[in-house]
């Protein structure tokens, strides 16, 4: 059974950093893609990032140029920077992997953003 598990989330003063990562078992299959969604209080999921098993990304136009995701395909772990970080990036984010069909979600980390 494939799981995925998020880690480094918390809290932040605005302006500063964090840093999540996600780590994937239970499959020794390379994922499709690999990525990161966030959902704040009252709102919708909303995608984050991507980032391809060939090294591809792409950004929401909210977080690029302050936001960096990175992935090691032989240990199946998805990481994203997060820099410059803003009250309005407060959320639960979640993992998303694309196992080219099925697809998986993690439990979600909180991260709070302080003005």
């Amino acid at each position: 059974q494939v799981r995925l598990v998020e880690s480094g989330g918390g809290l932040a003063q605005a302006g500063g950093s964090l840093r999540l990562s996600c780590a994937a078992s239970g499959t020794t299959l390379t994922f499709n893609t690999m990525g990161w969604y966030r959902q704040a209080p009252g709102k919708q999921r909303e995608w984050v990032a991507r980032i391809t098993s060939g090294g591809s990304t792409n950004y929401a136009g909210s977080v690029k140029g302050r936001f960096t995701i990175s992935g090691d395909n032989a240990k199946n772990t998805v990481y994203l920077q997060m820099n410059s970080l803003k009250p309005e990036d407060t959320a639960v984010y979640y993992c998303h992997a694309d196992l080219y069909g099925p697809s998986y979600w993690g439990q979600g980390t909180q991260v709070t953003v302080s003005s």
